[in-house]
């Protein structure tokens, strides 16, 4: 077996995940830790050290993962996210890149990508992105026309929330979110324009309860298609390790006959 299937098969690891895990939530503790200026005042020396000693884990890791993959590493995005994740913490944090030295608390989500539940969370979403293009021109449209409507009916009397489109606009997303929609918007317009709920009631049907259950429909949809597919590249994995096996066993068994 050649070093790099070595190195691959060792960063495979169930135990080499798990101490990684266990390395990015310390690291996570430790940058939260940071922001007590109490805190760095008593223990920040121990702090940082802990954070160098998590960054550089971080770098053997990714020096160890480019050495097993060669230039395969950056075929895969999650690498690259890794590598582009680790590349900032190393960037300098004086002069005009100080402003990236916050950015190191990016280095959390790489427990995103070396945690399979969390890698197919992740991907569900993505593949759920194209689908959603049209829910997301469906829920634009019924804005704009709802804003224009309400814009038209309720401006003259109440012009803080419905005095131009865009407060239109901005109103009608509370409400589409329930944030104090009864009392803080619909029942003060309802005292001037006593009909006003034949107007909310069906936007919020709409877009509160209809179309946004439909966003929530494709994204499982599409995370159950994602874990389908992670459990179908499990399954023939073991299906080509067995078969290699029994390959293995013939080839024995001929040379000995």
């Amino acid at each position: 077996m050649s070093s790099r299937r070595t190195v691959a098969d060792f960063l495979d690891r169930p135990t080499v995940t798990r101490f990684l895990i266990a390395v990015i939530l310390v690291n996570a503790v430790t940058l939260g830790l940071e922001t007590f200026p109490e805190v760095m005042a008593r223990a920040g020396g121990l702090i940082l050290t802990i954070d160098r000693i998590c960054l550089a884990i971080f770098v053997a890791e990714l020096a160890a993962r480019l050495y097993a993959l060669g230039l395969r590493f950056f075929r895969s995005g999650w690498n690259v996210f890794d590598f582009v994740i680790v590349g900032i913490s190393l960037l300098p944090a004086a002069g005009g890149f100080s402003v990236l030295r916050a950015l190191r608390i990016l280095r959390v989500l790489r427990v995103v990508s070396v945690t399979p539940s969390l890698r197919r969370v992740v991907d569900g979403l993505g593949r759920a992105l194209p689908g959603m293009g049209s829910v997301f021109l469906l829920i634009a449209l019924i804005y704009y026309i709802a804003a224009v409507i309400a814009t038209k009916l309720f401006a003259a009397s109440f012009p803080d929330w419905f005095g131009s489109l865009g407060a239109s606009a901005y109103s009608l997303f509370q409400i589409m979110t329930l944030e104090s929609w009864s009392m803080g918007i619909v029942r003060p317009v309802m005292d001037v324009y006593p009909y006003a709920w034949a107007f909310f009631v069906p936007f919020i049907l709409m877009t509160t309860f209809a179309v946004m259950n439909l966003i929530v429909g494709l994204i499982v949809n599409s995370m159950q298609e994602a874990a389908s597919e992670d459990e179908r590249a499990v399954t023939e994995a073991f299906e080509a390790k067995v078969l290699a096996r029994l390959d293995e066993i013939d080839r024995k068994l001929d040379a000995k006959g």
